[in-house]
C-alpha cells in the first residue's frame, strides 16, 4: 500500500512522518488515559468515595485533556510542515530534472500534462504524504497497542476486536485493484481534457478561419463529459468503499461491545473494566477507518506520483567535466535512428571549422534537422561520435559547451518581457548601444525606436510582433551574446527578401570571426558560404562550394536550378 519510489522523494522529509505518528499514538494515549480516568470516577462514584477522591482522576483527565489537544494542534502542524516541504522538493527536483535534461524535450508528455503533473500533480502529493502515509503507519500500530491494553482485562475481548481490525484492509485490498484502474484513467483523462482545452485555445484564430469552431466545441464537450463519467466512478467507488469499511467497523465495535457485557455476566469481569472496554473498542477501528477514507486520496496521488517518476526517471545527457578546448565542430561517421528501426542519418561525416560558414541543405526530411539536434546535445548517436575542438562533446561539461554556443531557429523563444531584458538574458552587461547595433544588423531598430523603445513589453509568445520580426529579434539577441559557435535553423524563413539579404549579410560577416553553421531550404541564402553540404535520405551526396557543386551538375544543382527558376517565376508574375 506504500511506494517505496514515491516514498524514496521525500528525502529527509521522512522524519516529519515519524513526528506526525508518533504525536499521533501520544495522542492516542492521551485518549486512553481520559477514558481510564472516566471510568476510575464512576469507580469511585459506585464506591461512595469522599470528594477528595475525585481529586487525582481529575486531574489526570485535565493533564491528559491538555496533551491531546496539544497533540492535535501539533499533528496537524506537523502534516502542514511536511506537505508544505514536499511540495517545496518536489518542484525544484522536477525544475531540476528539466534542467537536467535541457534542451532535450519530453516526448511522452505534453505541455498541458507536464503542467498540470507540475502543479496539480504536486498538489495531490502533498495530500499522499501529509495524510495518506502518516495515517497508514499510525493505523498499523494503533491497534496493537489497544490489544496491549486490554488483553489484560479481558483477552476474550481483546481477541475478537484485533481478529477484527484486519477486515478493513481486506476491504480495502479488495477495491484496490479496481481502484488502481479507475485512478488512472481519472488521470489520463484529466490530462486528455486539459490537452483538449488548451490546443483549442492556442488555435482559437484558426478554428475560427476555418469555421472549426463548433466542431472543436463539441469535441471539447465529449472530454469533459467522458472526465465526468470517470469522476462519477471515482466517487461511485469511494461511496462503496466507505459503506463497506462502516459496517466491518461498527460491526467489528459492536461485537467487541456484546463480548465486554457477556464477559460481566459470564466470566467475572466487572461492570467497570466492561464500560472501559466498550470505551476502547471503537478506537481499534478508527484509525483503520480513517486511513481507509485516505486511501481514495492516495490512489489519486499516486497516480499523479507515476506521471511525475516518469519524468524523473528519464535519463539525463551525457555529460563530462571537461572545458572546450576549441570551437571546430564535427560528426565522426555517425549513425542515428530514432526508432531503432530506420537510420535517419547513415555514416554521416561533417567537419565545421572554427572559423567561416558551413551550410547543410537538402529537401525536407533528408536529416538536416537531425543533425542540428546531434550538434545541440539534444539527442546522442547510436554510432558514431558528435566533436568539439579534440574531444566528444559527451566528455565536455554542459556549462562549457553551451556556453560557447548559440543556436537561432524558426521557432526561437521570446520571453514576455521587455525587449532589454530578453538582451539581458542573453548577456547581461549588454548596453543599450550594443542591443541598437545588433538591432541595426537585423534590420529592426527603427521599428523598436518607433514602438516604445527596448523598454517595449513582448507579449506572451511574442503576439504583438509579426512572425519575421520575431525572428530577427531572436537573431539579434544570439547576435549579442557574443558565442564562438552560431548554428542558424531557418533563421530567415518568415522574413522578407530584403531583411534576408541583410541578415545573411551579417551572417557571413560574423563567419569570418566565428564558426557558423547554416540550415536553409532558400539556397540563395548559401550560396556564399565557404562549404556546403547537400545531404538525400540521412546520407551526404555532394559537398563543397556553391561553384564547384554547380560544376557537378549533381543534386545541388538541380534543386538550385529548380527553385532559382521558381523564384524568378514568381517574380515575373508579380510583375
Amino acid at each position: 500500500m506504500i511506494d517505496k519510489k514515491l516514498l524514496h522523494l521525500l528525502g529527509n522529509n521522512k522524519k516529519y512522518i515519524f513526528m506526525a505518528v508518533g504525536l499521533m499514538l501520544l495522542g492516542l494515549a492521551a485518549n486512553i488515559s481520559i477514558t481510564a480516568c472516566i471510568c476510575w470516577c464512576i469507580a469511585l462514584l459506585i464506591s461512595n468515595a469522599e470528594a477528595s477522591a475525585y481529586l487525582l482522576p481529575a486531574v489526570c483527565a485535565a493533564c491528559a485533556m491538555v496533551v491531546r489537544y496539544c497533540t492535535t494542534r501539533w499533528v496537524g502542524s506537523v502534516r502542514d510542515t511536511l506537505g508544505r516541504e514536499a511540495k517545496k522538493d518536489l518542484r525544484k527536483q522536477l525544475y531540476e530534472k528539466m534542467v537536467r535534461l535541457g534542451v532535450k524535450t519530453t516526448d511522452q508528455m505534453s505541455m498541458a500534462g507536464l503542467t498540470q503533473m507540475s502543479m496539480e500533480g504536486v498538489e495531490q502529493l502533498d495530500l499522499y504524504y501529509s495524510s495518506y502515509i502518516p495515517q497508514f503507519f499510525y493505523a498499523m500500530l494503533a491497534p496493537f497497542i489497544l490489544f496491549a491494553v486490554t488483553v489484560g482485562i479481558q483477552w476474550r475481548v481483546a481477541v475478537v476486536l484485533i481478529c477484527c481490525v484486519p477486515l478493513i484492509p481486506v476491504s480495502i485490498i479488495a477495491v484496490s485493484k479496481y481502484a488502481k484502474k479507475i485512478f488512472a484513467k481519472y488521470w489520463g483523462k484529466y490530462t486528455s481534457m486539459g490537452d483538449t482545452f488548451l490546443d483549442s485555445v492556442q488555435g482559437l484564430k484558426e478554428l475560427k478561419i476555418f469555421k472549426a469552431d463548433a466542431a472543436r466545441h463539441e469535441k471539447m464537450n465529449e472530454s469533459a463529459e467522458e472526465f465526468r463519467r470517470i469522476t462519477m466512478k471515482v466517487l461511485v467507488m469511494q461511496l462503496a468503499s466507505t459503506t463497506i469499511m462502516d459496517l466491518v467497523a461498527y460491526g467489528g465495535a459492536g461485537l467487541g461491545i456484546a463480548m465486554a457485557i457477556l464477559s460481566v455476566t459470564k466470566w467475572g469481569l466487572t461492570p467497570v473494566m466492561a464500560l472501559f472496554l466498550v470505551l476502547v473498542a471503537v478506537e481499534f477501528f478508527l484509525p483503520l477507518r480513517a486511513f481507509g477514507s485516505a486511501f481514495h486520496i492516495a490512489m489519486n496521488g499516486a497516480s499523479a506520483g507515476k506521471n511525475i517518476l516518469s519524468l524523473l526517471e528519464l535519463p539525463d545527457p551525457e555529460w563530462g567535466d571537461k572545458s572546450l578546448d576549441g570551437t571546430n565542430l564535427a560528426l565522426r561517421t555517425v549513425t542515428f535512428s530514432y526508432d531503432g528501426k530506420r537510420d535517419v542519418l547513415q555514416k554521416v561525416d561533417m567537419v565545421f571549422p572554427e572559423t567561416g560558414m558551413t551550410a547543410i541543405v537538402g529537401e525536407s526530411g533528408c536529416g538536416k534537422s537531425t543533425v542540428v539536434s546531434l550538434l545541440l546535445g539534444v539527442h546522442r548517436p547510436q554510432i558514431g561520435t558528435v566533436t568539439a575542438g579534440s574531444m566528444p562533446i559527451t566528455q565536455l561539461s554542459r556549462e562549457s559547451y553551451y556556453g560557447s554556443l548559440a543556436a537561432v531557429s524558426y521557432n526561437t523563444y521570446i520571453f514576455h518581457t521587455s525587449v532589454r531584458e530578453n538582451f539581458h538574458m542573453a548577456k547581461e552587461s549588454a548596453t543599450d548601444e550594443e542591443i541598437y547595433e545588433a538591432l541595426s544588423k537585423v534590420n529592426l531598430a527603427d521599428f523598436i525606436r518607433e514602438n516604445g523603445g527596448l523598454d517595449k513589453v513582448i507579449e506572451e509568445d511574442a503576439n504583438n510582433i509579426s512572425g519575421g520580426q520575431k525572428q530577427r529579434l531572436a537573431l539579434a539577441i544570439a547576435l549579442v551574446a557574443d558565442k564562438a559557435i552560431y548554428i542558424f535553423d531557418e533563421a530567415t524563413s518568415n522574413i522578407d527578401i530584403e531583411s534576408e539579404a541583410i541578415i545573411m549579410r551579417n551572417i557571413k560577416a560574423l563567419s569570418r570571426q566565428k564558426s557558423v553553421i547554416v540550415i536553409s531550404h532558400r539556397l540563395a541564402n548559401i550560396v556564399n558560404a565557404d562549404h556546403i553540404y547537400y545531404m538525400e535520405s540521412g546520407e551526404i551526396k555532394e559537398s563543397g562550394t556553391h561553384t564547384s557543386l554547380m560544376q557537378q551538375g549533381g543534386g545541388y544543382a538541380k534543386l538550385y536550378t529548380a527553385q532559382k527558376n521558381l523564384e524568378q517565376g514568381y517574380k515575373e508574375v508579380r510583375e
